[in-house]
């Protein structure tokens, strides 16, 4: 996995891309090494709003595109929080794909290759 991080109007220390590259070790592992994560961290710049850190990631994988955005006190708890609600994203992402492909091969068996159940009392393919 192409990990990019960016600041918008600041600048990204090396203690932070290091902390984003090991927040995100865990979905990198789930997702192909095609898949492109970026992560955006800036500050806005609100006075009445006290969680003013603020990062963005973005997973595009496979025609897919997930996102994720939090914003705390402090940037290495926003960026926790992102890679916590991506992975949630990309276990659920990967749930449905592997449902709808065994769906699919599950209907396109032919119908006398059903399983039944065998005088055993298992399963057992006919035939």
């Amino acid at each position: 996995m192409q990990i990019e991080v960016k600041g918008r109007n600041t600048t990204v220390s090396d203690d932070l891309r290091e902390h984003v590259e090991k927040r995100f070790a865990k979905v990198g592992k789930q997702v192909s090494e095609l898949a492109v994560l970026e992560v955006e961290l800036f500050e806005e710049r609100n006075p009445a709003n006290p969680d003013a850190m603020v990062a963005e990631v973005t997973l595009r994988v496979k025609g897919t595109t997930l996102r994720a955005r939090d914003a705390s006190r402090d940037m290495a708890h926003s960026i926790n929080l992102c890679a916590d609600e991506l992975a949630i994203q990309v276990k659920r992402h990967r749930d449905k794909r592997r449902k709808r492909r065994e769906s699919r091969t599950a209907a396109a068996q032919p119908p006398g290759m059903a399983p039944q159940e065998s005088p055993a009392g298992g399963i057992s393919a006919a035939l």
